[in-house]
């Protein structure tokens, strides 16, 4: 009977020690994150590690923490029984063997699809909802939950209970006013970034509407052009970490992902955006940003 009781305590001591060092892993990453002076970059892998496992799945996300990344973002939509749940369109069309609206569907209904992979073929692989996202992060890395702006406070809860609710970072494009009279009861609770497109002449009232009002954490920066003279004083914003979507052209004014993966021009993707100042990049090329900013000494 004592060995026994010496092995459940050893047991208990053992898993208690895990429980740190995983902890510890993701408040390191928070830490960082809102630091908006730190030297490391940030890393954000767009759905998970697509190329890999389906968008949005629980592999996608499982895979992007064991490259290293520090923040996996993803696509929030609520069911027709008022569940979140993970898909980035509207529709499942795309991204499941099935056809409709999320909002159509229950839960227990879109439990019995499959996620199709990169190439549309049907996988094994269900759609998650956010708690089993949140506990499948939990202790290791960081969350973007895109799309999920009208479910702040139903998400919230989400995170309360599975006790993630420092893991998650939200997000919105709605001037500041808004967004304290939509979330004035949770605002103070959450990492909250604001979303700003440099193309508009009103982004620079924006920008320091947002930073008086609500302090966001972070900005989503979003330019079709590279011409704003915004870009030339990004590291004024030093009370902010700086977002920068590295995805396709389009929302970073032409120093994209694949211009420095496929044609091999780093100089005039990744690093322009690191020389504007940028501190955190959302990629779908994680694993080979990842090993650049390594090899610069800006990532551990």
């Amino acid at each position: 009977m004592r060995d026994i009781t010496n092995m459940k305590q050893v047991l208990t001591f053992l898993l208690l020690l895990l429980t740190i060092s995983v902890n510890a892993q993701v408040n390191a990453i928070i830490s960082e994150f809102k630091n908006p002076l730190g030297k490391e970059v940030l890393v954000a892998a767009h759905r998970g590690d697509w190329r890999n496992a389906p968008e949005n799945s629980i592999a996608a996300i499982k895979y992007a923490i064991a490259m290293g990344v520090d923040i996996v973002e993803i696509d929030v939509q609520k069911t027709a029984d008022g569940q979140l749940v993970l898909m980035h369109d509207e529709k499942i069309d795309r991204t499941t063997a099935g056809k409709g609206k999320v909002s159509d569907f229950t839960l227990d209904s879109l439990k019995t699809l499959y996620l199709r992979n990169g190439c549309g073929v049907p996988t094994h692989h269900r759609i998650p909802t956010l708690e089993e996202a949140m506990l499948a992060a939990k202790g290791k890395v960081m969350i973007n939950l895109d799309k999920s702006y009208r479910y702040i406070n139903e998400a919230y809860a989400v995170l309360e209970k599975t006790g993630t609710v420092n893991q998650a970072i939200f997000k919105g494009d709605l001037p500041a006013g808004k967004v304290i009279n939509d979330y004035a009861a949770v605002l103070k609770k959450i990492h909250y970034m604001s979303i700003v497109s440099l193309d508009d002449s009103a982004a620079l009232y924006s920008i320091h509407d947002a930073v008086s009002q609500i302090e966001p954490v972070a900005f989503e920066l979003i330019f079709k052009s590279d011409t704003s003279a915004i870009l030339s004083h990004l590291k004024d914003i030093k009370q902010s970490r700086l977002w920068v979507n590295a995805l396709w052209a389009s929302l970073n004014g032409g120093h994209y992902d694949d211009m420095a993966f496929d044609d091999g021009n780093i100089r005039d993707s990744w690093q322009w955006l690191l020389d504007r100042g940028f501190n955190i990049i959302q990629t779908d090329r994680p694993a080979a940003l990842l090993a650049y900013l390594r090899k610069k000494g800006l990532h551990k």
